[in-house]
């Protein structure tokens, strides 16, 4: 299949769904290693949303639901974080990390996008410190003093910017940018790799 196109993967750090969607994800782009893939981040806990977790009273019921439909597993440390219910989740502070990720590693994106997630629904761990963002580098094998110091040089707002250009509002979201500047959505939510695959037949088609 000859793709002339890229794929525009636009997730929240600390988005369920986003996290469930990774594998679909990673399988897209394993089959398709020299199909281009940007990784740009929402933001899904912004402003009032910046709040105890506590406050979000559905999660455990999405999380379930989220296994059920994609086999995705939550950490035992996270489980604590939701029935502690004092942790507050910060988008800005998760997109400045991908941000330092994907500039040491610009064409690893979308499996450091997965490595992200997984530091905080398996592991627990903050998306507001550059612990964190250590070991997601010693887990990928990058340079961890280079991913902190790319932490200090960008922003979120190119991400954000890029995302309301894109007329996103739900995450995760997968596009195909196709020649003659149009882009077509081929995800809203959630979906198998092998319904994307058939999605993307059909574009080329």
């Amino acid at each position: 299949m000859s793709l002339d196109m890229k794929l525009i993967y636009v997730f929240d750090a600390y988005c369920g769904w986003s996290y469930g969607f990774a594998r679909t994800m990673a399988d897209v782009a394993h089959r398709h290693p020299d199909l281009p893939v940007e990784v740009v981040s929402g933001g899904l806990f912004l402003g009032g949303r910046r709040v105890p977790i506590r406050q979000f009273g559905y999660v455990q019921g999405a999380n379930a639901e989220i296994t059920r439909r994609t086999g995705a597993p939550f950490g035992e440390s996270y489980e604590r974080l939701i029935a502690d219910g004092e942790f507050v989740m910060d988008s800005e502070a998760a997109a400045c990390g991908m941000a330092a990720l994907r500039e040491v590693a610009p064409d690893r994106a979308v499996r450091l996008a997965a490595l992200l997630q997984e530091a905080f629904y398996l592991d627990g761990l903050s998306l507001s410190e550059v612990s964190t963002y250590r070991v997601v580098a010693q887990r990928a094998g990058l340079d961890g003093d280079a991913v902190e110091a790319a932490l200090d040089r960008v922003s979120a707002a190119d991400d954000f910017r890029r995302a309301r250009e894109l007329g996103v509002t739900g995450y995760p979201t997968l596009l195909a940018d196709l020649p003659g500047e149009r882009i077509v959505t081929l995800v809203a939510g959630n979906a198998s790799a092998d319904e994307v695959e058939r999605r993307i037949g059909a574009l080329v088609s």
